[in-house]
Order: C-alpha cells, then sequence, then structure tokens
C-alpha cells in the first residue's frame, strides 16, 4: 500500500491533544499548526477548544476525509481508538504512545494486538512509542520533537526517538536538511523495509540513511535493499547485538560467527554502506547527497600546506583510494604556476605563498587530469587569501565538472560566507584529512556498488529427496548431530568427498587401510567430541604398518582424555595433499542460513580468517568471498606453488548454499577441512547440526 497521504496528508487528527502544554499530545498539535499548511483536528472530549480550534469528541466526529492521525492517548485505549480511525476510513496513523513491548510483557501483547488490527485493516502503522514524521516536502512535522526539520534530499529513520531529537537539533545547527525524517519506534507495523520501498520511488529523496537496531525481516531487506542501491544509496549504522547470535554453538562455525557477521554480509550483499558510527552515517550521506560517484579511485591532492597534504596522501591506501599519477600535461601546465619550493608531484603543495588565481588555476588543471577521479582541496589559514574567496573557487570549480570534490579547510569555524559557498556548491569540508579521505571512499564504494554485476544464484540437479530422509531417519533416532553418514548428504549435492570408513578395532581398520594406496588418516567419530584434534582424535599421514598400532594409542588417548564420550568408532581415510580450507554454516536468526568461508584446519577459531554470505549466493558472490580473505595469496598460488582449483571452492559454496536452503532442519554445517590442490578439491570431514523441533 503506497504511504503517499503518511509523508503528505491534506489534513491531519491529533487523538490526545492535550490542553496542557508539554504533553506529548499538545506538542505534535503546536508543531503542526506551525508548519503544516492543511486542516488539523485536534480530538480530546475534556476540551472545547484548543490552540483556537475545535475539539473533538472523537475521531468518528471529525469531518470526513482525513488523511492521517497522530494517537497520543494511554496505550490501554490505542486499540480502540484504532478501530475507530479504520471506521471513518483513516488508513495511515502515527503512534507516538509509550507502554507497549518495551515496557515487558503486558506492553507486548497490547503491541500485537494494535499490529494485528492494523494489518486486518489494511493501517499504515508507524510505532507505537515514535516520536513521530517529519516531511519538509509537505511542511509536515507530526511529532513531538522541539525543532522543524530544514528541507533537504536526505530521508533518515531511527529506532531511537532520542536519537532522532539529538540529530535534529544538531542537523539544524549545521545546515543539514533532510526529506523526510521518521522515528520508527517499535515498528510493529511498518518498517525500516516498507520505507525504503517508499523513498526509492520519491523523486526528492537521494540518500536514505538509517540508524537501525535489528532487522526481523531479513531476507526481504536483502531483496528490497538490492534493488533500491542501484539507484539510490543506503547508509546504515546498525548498533546492538542478538542474544542468539552472540551464543556461540558448539562448532567451528557456530565459535566464529556472531549475528553482527550476518548483518556486514547481507549489508555487503544488498549494497547498504555501512557506518562504523554517527559521524560517518552523515559525512557518508552529505557527500551521496551532492556528488557523483568518480569513475576510478585515483585521487588528486591540492594543498597550500605541505604537512595536510602528506596526511591525506598517507590515508588513501587505508581506504582502498590511490593518489593519482598526473599526466605530463598537467605538471607542464602546473610548471607555470608552482613557486621555487612547491611540490612537483601529487600531492601538489602550492606553499602558503600561493595567491587566490595560483590555486583557481591549480585546481582546475588538475580537474582536467584523465587519471585523476576525484581532487582533494585543502588549505591552511594564510593571509593571501581568505576561505570565502577559496569556497567560490571550489564552487565555480564543481560547476564545471562532474568529478568530485571534497574540501579540507583547516583551522576555526568558517565564516558564514565560505559555509554557504559549500553548502551551494554541494561541498562538504573536513577539518581532519583522513576524515575527507573516508567520506570519498563511500563515494567509490557506491560506484562499485551500482556496477556490480548482479547474478542468479547457480541452478543444480540434486537428489532432494534422499537427503530429506536422511534427516528425517536421523530425527526418528533422537540425534541432532550428523557424522559420518554426513558424507553421502554432500554425495547427494554433488561435493566431492575423501571417502571414508569407520573401523571398530585395530585389524579392522588395518584392513580398510590395506585397500588403500596412500597413507591414511585416522579420526574419530563421536558426536560428542567437536574438536577431535584437542582431543587427540586425529593422526594425519599414518602409514599402513602403524595403523594398527596407532589406532590402539588413539582409543587410550581418547578414554583418558574424553571418558564421557559415545566413541562410534575411528575413521580410516586415504591422505589427500593440498590447502586446507572451511566452509561453514549457521542459520542466523534474521537472516535465515549464513555461509563461512576461510582457511581451515586446527587454527581456524584463532586466525578467523574468514569470509560470509547469506544464501542463496550467485557465483560471483561466492569468488567474491574466496578472494576477500586475507590468505587468497596462498590459495592462488605464492613462491612456486601452482595454487588450488578456486573454481571447484566456487562450486562447493554454490552447492552448500543450495543444501541450507532445501532443507530449513539444517542448522549448523562444517566442511573442516576441505583439501584443495591444483586438480579440485574435496570434503575430508564434515559435521551436520540439526535445529530443535519447530
Amino acid at each position: 500500500m503506497s504511504l503517499t497521504k503518511l509523508f503528505h496528508p491534506s489534513s491531519v487528527a491529533v487523538v490526545g491533544a492535550s490542553r496542557k502544554k508539554g504533553q506529548v499530545g499538545r506538542e505534535v498539535l503546536t508543531n503542526l499548526l506551525e508548519s503544516f499548511e492543511g486542516d488539523v483536528f485536534p480530538v480530546n472530549p475534556k476540551a472545547d477548544r484548543l490552540e483556537g480550534l475545535k475539539c473533538y469528541n472523537s475521531i468518528r466526529e471529525v469531518p470526513a476525509g482525513v488523511d492521517l492521525a497522530v494517537i497520543a492517548v494511554p496505550a490501554a485505549i490505542v486499540p480502540k481508538i484504532l478501530r475507530e480511525c479504520s471506521d471513518s476510513g483513516i488508513k495511515d496513523v502515527i503512534v507516538v504512545s509509550g507502554g507497549f513491548k518495551e515496557i515487558g510483557e503486558e506492553g507486548a501483547k497490547l503491541e500485537g494486538e494494535i499490529a494485528e488490527i492494523s494489518r486486518k485493516e489494511e493501517i499504515n502503522l508507524i510505532g507505537p512509542n515514535a516520536i513521530g514524521v517529519i516531511s519538509t516536502g509537505s511542511n509536515l512535522n507530526a511529532s513531538f520533537a522541539q525543532e522543524m526539520a530544514l528541507p533537504g534530499n536526505i530521508s533518515f529513520m531511527s529506532q531511537s526517538g532520542a536519537f532522532c531529537t539529538a540529530v535534529l537539533d544538531w542537523a539544524n545547527e549545521v545546515g543539514m536538511g533532510f526529506n523526510h525524517f521518521v522515528s520508527l519506534g517499535n515498528k510493529a507495523v511498518l518498517d525500516e523495509i516498507d520505507l525504503i520501498e517508499e523513498w526509492n520511488q520519491d523523486d526528492n529523496t537521494d540518500v536514505i540513511l538509517g540508524y537501525l537496531e535489528g532487522i526481523e525481516r531479513g531476507s526481504r531487506f536483502i531483496e528490497v535493499a538490492r534493488e533500491v542501491t542501484k539507484d539510490t544509496p543506503i547508509v546504515v549504522v546498525k548498533s546492538g547485538k542478538t542474544e542468539e547470535g552472540a551464543s556461540a554453538a558448539a562448532s567451528h562455525t557456530g565459535t566464529i560467527t556472531g549475528s553482527e557477521d550476518a548483518y556486514d554480509a547481507a549489508f555487503s550483499q544488498s549494497g547498504v554502506i555501512r557506518a562504523e558510527n554517527i559521524e560517518e552515517l552523515f559525512d557518508f550521506g552529505s557527500i551521496l547527497a551532492h556528488q557523483n560517484p568518480p569513475k576510478n579511485k585515483k585521487v588528486g591532492i591540492l594543498t597550500n600546506a605541505g604537512g595536510p597534504g602528506v596526511m591525506a596522501a598517507d590515508a588513501l591506501e587505508g581506504y582502498g583510494l590511490e593518489l593519482a599519477e598526473l599526466e605530463e600535461e598537467t605538471l607542464s601546465k602546473l610548471e607555470g604556476v608552482l613557486s621555487s619550493l612547491a611540490s612537483r608531484e601529487n600531492p601538489i603543495d602550492l606553499t602558503g605563498k600561493a595567491d587566490e588565481e595560483d590555486y583557481r588555476e591549480a585546481l582546475g588543471y588538475m580537474i582536467e587530469d584523465d587519471n585523476v577521479g576525484a581532487v582533494l582541496a585543502m588549505s591552511a589559514p594564510a593571509a593571501i587569501f581568505s576561505y570565502p574567496e577559496l569556497t567560490e573557487i571550489l564552487a565555480e570549480a564543481r560547476e564545471k565538472t562532474d568529478k568530485p570534490i571534497v574540501g579540507t579547510l583547516m583551522g576555526g569555524q568558517l565564516e558564514p560566507e565560505a559555509q554557504e559557498n559549500l553548502k551551494n556548491a554541494g561541498v562538504p569540508n573536513y577539518f581532519d584529512p583522513a576524515r575527507a579521505v573516508r567520506s570519498l571512499s563511500a563515494l567509490v564504494k557506491y560506484g562499485e556498488i551500482q556496477a556490480r554485476k548482479r547474478a542468479k544464484p547457480t541452478s543444480f540437479s540434486v537428489a532432494r529427496e534422499s537427503v530429506a530422509e536422511k534427516i528425517e531417519s536421523a530425527r526418528g533416532s533422537e540425534r541432532k548431530t550428523l557424522g559420518l553418514e554426513s558424507m553421502k548428504i554432500l554425495e547427494d549435492y554433488g561435493i566431492p568427498t575423501t571417502p571414508a570408513r569407520l573401523a571398530r578395532s585395530a585389524e579392522e581398520a588395518e584392513d580398510i587401510a590395506g585397500q588403500l594406496d596412500s597413507s591414511v588418516v585416522l579420526k574419530v567419530d563421536s558426536p560428542g567430541i567437536i574438536h577431535k584434534s584437542d582431543a587427540g582424535g586425529v593422526r594425519v599421514g599414518v602409514s599402513q604398518g602403524e595403523v594398527g598400532k596407532e589406532f590402539r594409542e588413539m582409543k587410550e588417548r581418547l578414554n583418558r582424555n574424553r571418558p564421557e564420550a559415545n566413541i562410534k568408532g575411528i575413521r580410516v581415510q586415504e591422505t589427500v595433499e593440498g590447502e586446507e580450507v572451511i566452509i561453514g554454516l549457521k542459520r542466523d536468526p534474521q537472516f535465515g542460513p549464513l555461509i563461512m568461508f576461510g582457511l581451515g584446519g586446527v587454527y581456524v577459531e584463532v586466525l578467523e580468517d574468514v569470509s560470509f554470505r547469506v544464501t542463496p549466493i550467485s557465483a560471483p558472490e561466492a569468488r567474491n568471498m574466496i578472494e576477500s580473505i586475507n590468505g587468497y595469496p596462498i590459495l592462488k598460488g605464492v613462491r612456486g606453488n601452482p595454487g588450488v582449483d578456486i573454481e571447484s571452492l566456487i562450486d562447493i559454496i554454490l552447492r552448500v548454499s543450495k543444501l541450507a536452503d532445501d532443507h530449513p532442519d539444517i542448522h549448523e554445517l562444517d566442511l573442516n577441512p576441505v583439501i584443495a590442490g591444483p586438480e579440485g578439491a574435496r570434503v575430508a570431514d564434515v559435521r551436520i547440526g540439526l535445529s530443535a523441533r519447530g
């Protein structure tokens, strides 16, 4: 359903408009009357008139045609008021009342009731426990915030009401404007996904910013954001960690994976830029709202002070940017501007002797250079020209180019004229050079997001029913962990494995080993022993003649170290040479199956050189998973090592993704190690954990 009337109503009713100033309902009414040009109807059965307006006893008595209702009554009667709104044909509602799930179980029941009413009656509801909604395009301040927002092309949402009021106060001081400004409250009905979809259709919203504490509809968020970020940047600060995500499961994957990994993966896959703090959120939002992504990562730095220029150059690498190598033609032109003391290489240091015209010419030459994707224009206070003059130069340059220009005009507070010049030109300014570079990196990142190839997940022919039967059989025997039989599950999905047979005696182990052409690996098979090496339950490279001896010694060690464990036997496998990697899976409560890839073996928890993606994933995403770990050069091949077959690893990751999506009963999965070599990759060990019933 469209949210047009939520942000652009022609009339608003305030239910619970108090007679007492300072009360929430009265503040909403006052704010509306100060800005809104449509009709406003206060509803309060205990008052005749408020702010010069007639008061109505109930929403039912208000003249027909009310587009938006703001409810500010005690929580217990909100359901009644909501039903009256529905009876009156009002489909857009903001509940600023508190006293819902934020106070406990009783409040949660009440919130569930208003959510049910809203969905049944098709009501667009913001809240409860919300500050309200501001829309500068319609001069709407349907909130109890103390200030109206300035107009702008950024739309902002927040789960924290207190943060909303703080942001408004700060934004008005620095001159940042908003198109829409929404306090989400408890998100009983409308959430961040609904707003992102709506704002993507809004011509006046160029950037979406959000402060979120959690996302409930994780898969839908990825789906929607992936489409929206093709045209509209989304930047989010995510705080808080779920209890489910924080509790590590008893597996390699579970030990490493937390809820924040799922959020990082979801944001990355959907094109959402994650800001680490509030400063980043608004720095990124500001530059994305006014400048286009550069054509490359190469930055030209122009300064009149050497030290700050060096600081900026140092910051580039840390944020994935590069110092542009200026063309010979550019350097030749600069010769006519630079003093004998000035630097002839990027960063271009004009020195403190440069005047206004020198800066203008040098900036123009740098912008014309095809190697330069973006320009960082820096200055320390100089006697020769003022910041109002310099900001005019930057504004003029912005009119002549589509290349990003970012300012670092160091010193105290800029004069109002200088601030206005930068604001009108859309040139952000930062005192700290590193902060300027960081903001440029967000612009570059969004350019990469827009250019990203968006492939569909690969389709495979698999034995789905066979796996379902194996899982159901395990359920029937009340097992929650699958061991050796998991190899058959992998094979049903076309995942290559290293065959293993279970030996229950030393003689049986020797017999199995005798049928193989190589040395063998011995591994304990026990549902209760997750980390086999720690318990002394792994031996690698055991020769044929040592199998029986190693078998008996392993049994003795396990009996000493883990006497309580149910040991089913010891697996015997042929030795396979190659690099060890891990491919894991854990279900996140919000986003579903989360796949992990990294260097494997016994040190996986120590190194934590891993990457994550939410399923389903495509081949390019699987490749990116592999390439993004620090150990990727090892897999690619170093010092004469031919490297491993990357395509085979991609194939396994994609098949695990499908396995996870096809079988919700699989809660966790560890393929560790996967042995990868030049000729392919094979799974040497697997553990599958099943979810609890229901």
